[in-house]
């Protein structure tokens, strides 16, 4: 059964018919659409739209299809054009004529548009849940590691010691704030848009507060036509779910890293590694690899919604289709990547003997040194130029600053003494600094 049936004479072309048809990706939205047309079909029973009795008959009607999908009796029939359609044609099967009214008052545009937010909506509580149990296992990893020394870089070039709880607590603020804009973008994405039409609203005299009570969103929409014809709420979750797979991408990238030999930092366990084929001493860390790759997917998700709303005229067009496997695919791909990458975190295993090894070169407490003759009274440019003259002799020598004579200090500067060994030394240097975050 086409919807629009009547106008148009004949068959629809086989191949239209495949470029046209939904029911592929959009049966995914099929508990959103049955919800959304039982608080219709409730609020046009209580207006008078249709009687009391067709409106508890549809209602029925549709809670039997929405169980009997759920336990999966029902099967859905995927030459239908769309998931609306096989809902309307299954529900009059089963009820007969009261089935045709209920979709008095609306259109599929203003439909769609309230199925995509309903699915969204309950799809970004389900990455917010995932995102603060991976949050929880950064929180659990760091709090075992408040002591643990390790170089911190910039330029990929040793900078300043740092503890590993404070590495990854840095992960856990950029994931957090990913929690805020989930929870912003939910917000606008919980406005009702059914009363719409299919872009001029309606003459019925329909309750469009009743059916916003009865979902749970936060309001209406205020322009009939913008309701049914921007899909901003749609990507402002792709850019949220992109911002939040490029923070996943950067941890990726660190724990790639960390497992190479050059480091050394981490071991994944087995359970989330993978070998070679013809070499028996690997072990990759693909996990990393391609939660670091499918964030390149997501951005392409985000890039193929705009593009297709780039340049849409004013009201609904069917261009707008494309938007559901894009979120689709964005939403599954974000959702592994949090799911694998909890666990993976939770059984790794790190190196802090590697990581101190590692941070006892590279003369990354030189800062330090600059700061104690500061200390001294030296100002800070002068105390800097003379740390870079120590630094360029421990090169020539072979030796760090912690390993450097004293006479070779008081060569240099003769504000110098025994405490310059407490203030360069990789602890302190390290509990200071904590110190000033707090």
């Amino acid at each position: 059964m086409k919807l629009w049936s009547g106008r148009l004479k004949g068959d629809v072309n086989e191949l239209l018919n495949d470029l046209n048809a939904s029911i592929g990706f959009d049966s995914r939205m099929i508990v959103q659409d049955i919800t959304g047309s039982i608080a219709h079909a409730t609020m046009l029973g209580e207006v008078g739209v249709i009687t009391p009795g067709e409106s508890a008959q549809i209602v029925e009607g549709l809670k039997g299809i929405l169980a009997d999908v759920q336990s999966g009796a029902l099967p859905i029939d995927m030459t239908s054009e769309d998931v609306h359609t096989f809902v309307e044609a299954e529900l009059t099967k089963r009820i007969g004529a009261a089935g045709k009214k209920l979709h008095t008052g609306r259109s599929r545009n203003d439909q769609v548009a309230l199925d995509v937010r309903m699915y969204l909506a309950a799809e970004i509580d389900r990455v917010t849940a995932l995102t603060e149990d991976l949050i929880a296992a950064f929180t659990e990893v760091a709090e075992r590691h408040r002591h643990t020394v390790m170089p911190g870089y910039t330029h990929l070039q040793r900078a300043q010691p740092v503890t590993l709880h404070r590495y990854l607590d840095a992960y856990v603020q950029m994931l957090r704030r990913d929690v805020e804009r989930l929870g912003d973008c939910k917000k606008r994405t919980l406005v009702m848009p059914l009363g719409s039409g299919a872009l001029a609203g309606t003459t019925y005299p329909l309750n469009r507060r009743r059916v916003c009570e009865l979902l749970g969103f936060n309001d209406v929409t205020k322009n009939t036509m913008d309701a049914v014809s921007d899909r901003d709420f749609a990507l402002e979750l792709l850019s949220d779910l992109s911002i939040l797979m490029m923070h996943l991408s950067r941890f990726s990238e660190e724990i790639c890293l960390w497992c190479s030999w050059e480091f050394r930092f981490v071991t994944l366990a087995d359970e989330f590694s993978t070998g070679s084929s013809i070499m028996p001493q690997k072990k990759n860390p693909d996990i990393t690899e391609l939660v670091r790759g499918k964030t390149g997917r997501v951005y392409g998700d985000l890039m193929t919604l705009l593009t297709a709303m780039k340049a849409l005229p004013l009201a609904y067009n069917k261009d707008m289709q494309e938007d559901k496997e894009a979120l689709f695919d964005a939403l599954d791909t974000v959702e592994l990547s949090l799911k694998v990458l909890a666990p993976m975190l939770r059984t790794a295993a790190f190196h802090p003997e590697n990581m101190r090894a590692a941070a006892a070169k590279g003369f990354i407490n030189a800062t330090d040194c600059a700061d104690y003759l500061v200390g001294r009274g030296i100002p800070f440019r002068d105390a800097y130029s003379i740390t870079g003259r120590l630094v360029n002799r421990c090169t020539e020598l072979g030796l760090t600053l912690e390993e450097l004579p004293l006479s070779e200090y008081q060569a240099v500067s003769p504000a110098f003494d025994e405490s310059v060994y407490e203030a360069i030394d990789l602890d302190n240097c390290v509990v200071r600094r904590s110190q000033s975050e707090e």
